[in-house]
């Protein structure tokens, strides 16, 4: 415990995006391969939102075994099906689409309105099997974990709620949309949390109903900072200043595949660029400012060291490459939708939980993060083994 304390107390944020999860269990298998074998959890404040709240409860839950999390992680990933995330079946998908057809002619089924396009309870089961969440506590209590962050958004407030479990010294926080709530985190915490809006259905904890972290998350590295972070490292899943696409003209309307990919996008990807924009303009405006002044005026803002891994490679086009990996069920609902259309594969990339897609986003992370692998050793303050 001491060790940790003694060190600058470093976040991982890990954002959401669905199957491109699997990007940041690449790059924690690089970490893990960097540091010695008996070596603690780097990361003593994890934060997560959507996938990446899953990515980082397995750490939490792990934290006195971080080369174990790691491990348990990448197995899972590696040999992910569709039908252990969401009902992939004929007879799954055929109910749920009668549902909504019969829903939009009648006007609504009434209670039996349909709640969105997949059934998730293959991954409740799955959750159930594999996390036990009283190890979160244990990890707090032995000194490895400082906090847990995991993000959902309330349908009914509009805000944007960081469940956290930590340190008894730990207290919640309230900004405008967004606020901080100590919580023992559950599975209802991680199904909310990943619940794609009209993709998966909401998840009610306590009074009110959740859904996906990333929706209104407008500043997704702040819960790490309210946790005390003086370091974070942020895993993205968009490719890293892409090159610049050359704009085609064209009359065709855009399919819904490509409206609904536009729209997860602004949902998983826009607010964390946005925030890292922002913390960076902060980072440079103190270091102008003498610290005298900065002590004298009662400022509370300090530095933040922040570093980003985010894919080399657009993780739109590897989808392509992988769709016909989906289930027939699902390739016949997206192509109603124009997913395999030239423009559509972006929804794809979030919902092909099939291991040949989810293995080459973990190679690709592995292989980014190695890539940098001085920059990440000094920035966790360590040696290579």
């Amino acid at each position: 415990m001491t060790e940790i304390a003694d060190k600058p107390k470093i976040g991982l944020i890990l954002a959401g995006g669905g199957a491109r999860a699997a990007y940041q269990v690449g790059v924690l298998k690089a970490v893990a391969e960097m540091l010695p074998p008996d070596s603690p959890n780097p990361f003593p404040i994890l934060c997560g939102s959507s996938a990446g709240a899953i990515n980082a409860t397995t750490l939490a839950i792990y934290a006195t075994r971080f080369h174990e999390g790691v491990r348990r992680l990448v197995y899972v990933w590696q040999n992910f099906h569709v039908h252990q995330v969401f009902r992939a079946d004929a007879l799954g998908v055929m109910t749920n689409g009668l549902r909504w057809f019969a829903a939009m002619v009648a006007g609504g089924l009434g209670r039996r309105n349909p709640r969105a396009l997949f059934d998730r309870a293959p991954l409740r089961r799955l959750l159930y099997r594999t996390m036990p969440f009283a190890r979160i506590q244990e990890s707090i209590n032995a000194g490895a974990l400082h906090a847990l962050s995991v993000t959902a958004s309330g349908y009914g407030s509009g805000q944007s709620v960081s469940f956290f479990q930590g340190s008894p010294s730990l207290v919640p926080w309230h900004r405008a949309r967004r606020v901080g709530c100590a919580a023992d985190i559950t599975i209802d915490h991680l199904m909310a949390s990943s619940a794609i809006p009209f993709v998966f259905a909401a998840e009610r904890i306590n009074r009110e109903y959740f859904g996906d972290g990333s929706m209104r998350q407008i500043a997704p590295i702040s819960p790490a900072l309210h946790l005390g972070a003086e370091r974070v490292l942020v895993v993205g899943v968009r490719q890293e200043s892409p090159p610049p696409r050359v704009k085609i003209e064209t009359d065709e309307y855009p399919s819904l595949a490509q409206i609904a990919g536009h729209v997860l996008n602004s949902i998983f990807l826009d607010s964390l660029e946005a925030d890292l924009e922002r913390l960076q303009r902060i980072n440079k405006t103190i270091r102008l400012i003498p610290a005298h002044h900065l002590r004298e005026s009662g400022v509370t803002l300090r530095n933040v060291d922040v570093l980003l891994i985010s894919p080399s490679e657009d993780l739109e086009k590897i989808a392509a490459r992988h769709a016909h990996h989906l289930p027939q069920t699902i390739q016949f609902l997206l192509r109603g939708l124009g997913a395999f259309n030239r423009k559509g594969s972006n929804l794809v990339s979030y919902l092909l939980f099939e291991k040949p897609f989810c293995r080459e986003l973990i190679n690709l992370g592995y292989k980014d993060a190695m890539h940098r692998r001085e920059e990440i050793l000094r920035f966790l303050e360590t040696s290579a083994r």
